[in-house]
C-alpha cells in the first residue's frame, strides 16, 4: 500500500484518541450483536415471550442491521459520517434503555429493531471515519487490523460477558451495559471527529434505496425463515435495483464501483470468511453440548481460549499486509481457515480426543479467519476516494451481515441431510473446507495485478517528449500493491 514499513507507523495523539473512540464504538456494537444469545431463555421468561418466538429476538435485530447497512453507508457520504455515527450511537443508547426496562414482548422486540437500525447507522459511518482519517497505506492497514481484532474479540466477549451478567445480575444488564459506553463516546467524539467534505447538491437515489433495502430485508427474512416466496421477491427487487442504478443520474451504488476487482473480489473474500466460520462455530457448539455433553460455560472456554488467536491476528494482520500485500494475506488467511477446519472431520464421541483436535485447530483457524477479515476490509476499501468510503465500508459490512445471516442456515441444511448428528456435522464441515479453499483460489486469481494493454504506436520523432504512463500503470499503482 505504502512504501513506509508498517513497523514505523507513528500516530499523533489526536489520531490515537480518534482510533480509541472508533474502535471502542466498534467493540460495543460487536458485543451487542452476541451478548443476548446466551441470555435468550431468561429474556423469554422475563417478558413473557413464548419460547417458539425466541428466534425473533435475533431476527428483529438482523433484519434492519443487514437491510439498511448499504443505504446508511451511502448516506454517510452524503449527509456526514460524524452525524450518522453520533446519531447511531445515541439511538443504540435509547434502544438499550428501552430493552432493559421492557416488561412485555412488544417493547423488547422494538428495542431489538432499533438496535439493528443503530448498528446499520453507526458501523459503516465509524469504519468510513477510520478509513478517511488514516491515509491508504501502513497506517490504515494497522488501524483496520486493530479494528478486526476488537470486532472478533467483541463477539467472543459478548458471549462470555452475557453469560456472566445473566448469572450474576439479570438479563437486563445485557442491555444496560451499552449505556455508559455510549455516553462516554457521545461525550468525547464531537471534539475529536471532524466532518469531512460532502458532495454538493447530490440527492439520495430514493428508488434505488427503496429497491435495495426491500431486497435485502426480504432476502434476510427468506434465509432466516427458509421462505422461498420471500427469496423470489428478494431476487426481483435486487434485479430492479440493478436496473434502476444503470439509469439513475446519481446512483446509490455506482455500478463501476462494483466492477472494480478490489471491491468485487475483496467482498467475495469477506463473504466466504463470514459464511463459513460462524456456521462452523454454530455446528461445533451443538456438537460440544449434544455429543460431548459439555456445559455452556465449558463450551464458551473451548472457543474462548483459541479466540485469543483472533486478537493476535488482528494486531499482526496490518503488518503482514504492509509486507506481503492484501491479496496474499486474504487468500492465505482463507486457506489457513479452510485447512484448519480439515482436522475437525476426525472428531468423534471421545471427549479427550475431540478436544485435543479441536482446540489447536480452532486456534489456527481463528488466526487465519481474522487475518482474512482484515485483508478483505483493506482490499474492499482501497483505491476509492474519500467521498466514496461510506459506500465502500457499507458494502464490506453488508457482506458481513449477509454472510453471517446465511451461513448457519446453509450449513445446517447440509448437516440435516444425514440421519446422524455426527455424520451431518462431518458432511457440513467438508463442504466448509471445500468452499473456503476454492474461494481462496478464485480470489487469488481474481485479484492478480492487471496491466492494461496499450496499442502499438509509431515511435515519436527524435527529440520529442515521451508522455508519462498513467498512474494506474506504474509499479506503485493499487493493483500491484495487492500482490
Amino acid at each position: 500500500m505504502s512504501g513506509t514499513p508498517p513497523d514505523r507507523v507513528r500516530l499523533t495523539t489526536r489520531e490515537r484518541l480518534i482510533l480509541l473512540v472508533l474502535l471502542g464504538a466498534g467493540f460495543m456494537f460487536a458485543v451487542d450483536f452476541s451478548i443476548l444469545n446466551v441470555a435468550l431463555p431468561d429474556v423469554a421468561a422475563g417478558v413473557g415471550l413464548r419460547r417458539t418466538a425466541l428466534p425473533w429476538v435475533t431476527t428483529a435485530y438482523m433484519l434492519p442491521a443487514a437491510g439498511f447497512t448499504l443505504v446508511f453507508g451511502r448516506l454517510a457520504d452524503l449527509v456526514g459520517r460524524r452525524r450518522l455515527f453520533l446519531g447511531g450511537t445515541a439511538l443504540l443508547m435509547a434502544a438499550s434503555l428501552l430493552g432493559g426496562f421492557a416488561t412485555a414482548p412488544g417493547p423488547l422486540l422494538a428495542a431489538r429493531v432499533l438496535q439493528g437500525f443503530a448498528t446499520a447507522m453507526a458501523t459503516p459511518a465509524a469504519l468510513s471515519l477510520l478509513t478517511s482519517t488514516f491515509a491508504e497505506g501502513a497506517a490504515r492497514d494497522r488501524a483496520l487490523g486493530l479494528n478486526g481484532a476488537l470486532l472478533s474479540g467483541g463477539f467472543t466477549v459478548g458471549a462470555l460477558v452475557g453469560g456472566s451478567l445473566v448469572s450474576l445480575l439479570s438479563w437486563r444488564a445485557a442491555f444496560f451495559i451499552n449505556v455508559p459506553v455510549a455516553v462516554l463516546i457521545l461525550a468525547t467524539a464531537p471534539a475529536l471527529l471532524v466532518e469531512g467534505p460532502r458532495p454538493g447538491r447530490v440527492r439520495l437515489d430514493l428508488p434505488g434505496a427503496v429497491a435495495v433495502t426491500g431486497g435485502l430485508l426480504t432476502a434476510t427474512y427468506a434465509v432466516i425463515e427458509k421462505n422461498w416466496i420471500s427469496g423470489a421477491a428478494a431476487a426481483v427487487l435486487l434485479a430492479a435495483f440493478l436496473a434502476l442504478e444503470r439509469r439513475a443520474p446519481a446512483p446509490l451504488v455506482p455500478l463501476p464501483v462494483l466492477r472494480r476487482p478490489t471491491v468485487a473480489w475483496g467482498n467475495l473474500g469477506g463473504l466466504v470468511a463470514f459464511t463459513m466460520e460462524p456456521a462452523m462455530i454454530f455446528l461445533l457448539t451443538l456438537y460440544l453440548q449434544g455429543t460431548l455433553h459439555l456445559s455452556p460455560l465449558a463450551t464458551g472456554f473451548v472457543f474462548g481460549v483459541p479466540g485469543l488467536a483472533s486478537i493476535g491476528a488482528g494486531v499482526l494482520a496490518g503488518r503482514f499486509i504492509g509486507r506481503h500485500g492484501a491479496r496474499r494475506v486474504l487468500t492465505a488467511g482463507l486457506a489457513v481457515q479452510g485447512l484448519a477446519t480439515l482436522p475437525l472431520l476426525l472428531v468423534g464421541t471421545s471427549r479427550p480426543t475431540a478436544l485435543a483436535i479441536l482446540i489447536p485447530a480452532l486456534f489456527v483457524g481463528f488466526f487465519g479467519h481474522v487475518s482474512a477479515i482484515v485483508a478483505y476490509t483493506v482490499t474492499g476499501t482501497s483505491g476509492l476516494p474519500d467521498a466514496e468510503q461510506g459506500l465502500a465500508t457499507g458494502l464490506t459490512l453488508l457482506t458481513q451481515q449477509v454472510a453471517v445471516t446465511s451461513g448457519i442456515p446453509i450449513l445446517s441444511a447440509v448437516a440435516a441431510t444425514r440421519s446422524g448428528e455426527l455424520a451431518g456435522t462431518h458432511l457440513a464441515l467438508a463442504v466448509d473446507v471445500t468452499v473456503t479453499l476454492v474461494g481462496a483460489a478464485l480470489i487469488y486469481r481474481g485479484l492478480r495485478p492487471r496491466t492494461p494493454a496499450t496499442p502499438a504506436s509509431p515511435a515519436p520523432p527524435a527529440g520529442s517528449a515521451i508522455a508519462e504512463p498513467p498512474a494506474f500503470m506504474k509499479p506503485s499503482a493499487q493493483p500491484a500493491t495487492l500482490a
